[in-house]
């Protein structure tokens, strides 16, 4: 029963991030239009590239975001305690993991269905001067 106290508040904030965080993450920033025809369809050969519905994409998305937490959260509390590994398990899942994902995803398919490497991503995207900084992702260094 005391654990319900924990568990309503954090179920309660992952709701609410998922309505409204979420809304405004693919309205303003990834501006997500759903008219684009996806390369699930473009490039149908019903083994890489195949439809699904969207549970089952919610289903990978929850998977993926959810399955550090039993790793990183005993490990959190155990060096620092309980309060700040759930504040950081519950701030990072909402701001930080969930974002990133539905990023990736989003990238991939506005890029035809590619998958990362992300330095492709970086030269394409951000051009000459980005590569000039050093933000080429995982760039081999000249010898």
């Amino acid at each position: 029963m005391q654990a319900l106290y924990i568990v309503i508040p954090v179920v309660g904030i992952f709701v609410i991030a998922y309505r409204y965080y979420s809304a405004f993450i693919a309205a303003k920033v990834m501006a997500l239009d759903d008219a684009r025809i996806t390369p699930a369809h473009t490039k149908y050969d019903g083994s890489n590239f195949h439809p699904m519905s969207r549970w089952v994409l919610f289903g990978h998305h929850f998977s993926a975001i959810a399955g550090a937490g039993p790793l990183v959260g005993p490990v959190l509390a155990a060096q620092f305690g309980f309060a700040p590994g759930l504040l950081w398990l519950v701030a990072g899942c909402t701001l930080c993991g969930a974002v990133h994902d539905s990023m990736c995803l989003w990238a991939s398919t506005r890029r035809g269905g590619k998958s990362p490497p992300y330095e492709d991503w970086t030269k394409s995207d951000l051009g000459k001067r980005a590569q000039e900084l050093g933000i080429e992702g995982g760039a081999e260094e000249e010898k």
